[in-house]
């Protein structure tokens, strides 16, 4: 799934609309609950270096928020690392570079919303 395909899902899944809230930085959507606008997730462009990636370039991924019980797990999977300038005891990044399936990527999707929406 990629950056797009991704913020479609958001909209219409959970009628959440990616804000741009950083004019430094127009190509980052933030997607928010409207009861609490806490966000979910963090669609971005960054360089893959940020993430420890080696003639990456740019790359897109999102931020979403975790249970920390599952991030040691996640992260020796190929496309999830740390929370890229967030909490990296209750974020992780993904890459939308199809690296991680659909499936699973919907699957944190619905447990960063969960998490938030409290």
């Amino acid at each position: 799934m990629n950056r797009q395909e991704l913020a479609a899902y958001l909209t219409d899944t959970y009628s959440s609309i990616g804000e741009n809230l950083f004019a430094r930085y127009p190509g980052f959507q933030v997607f928010r609950h409207k009861a609490n606008t806490k966000w979910f997730a963090v669609i971005m462009d960054i360089p893959g270096e940020k993430l420890g990636l080696t003639d990456a370039g740019q790359v897109s991924i999102v931020n979403l928020k975790c249970d920390p019980l599952l991030i040691g797990s996640l992260l020796e999977e190929p496309g999830i690392f740390p929370g890229w300038h967030m909490s990296k005891a209750h974020w992780i990044s993904v890459l939308l570079d199809g690296s991680v399936n659909s499936e699973k990527l919907l699957f944190l999707v619905d447990i960063s919303r969960e998490l938030t929406g409290k």
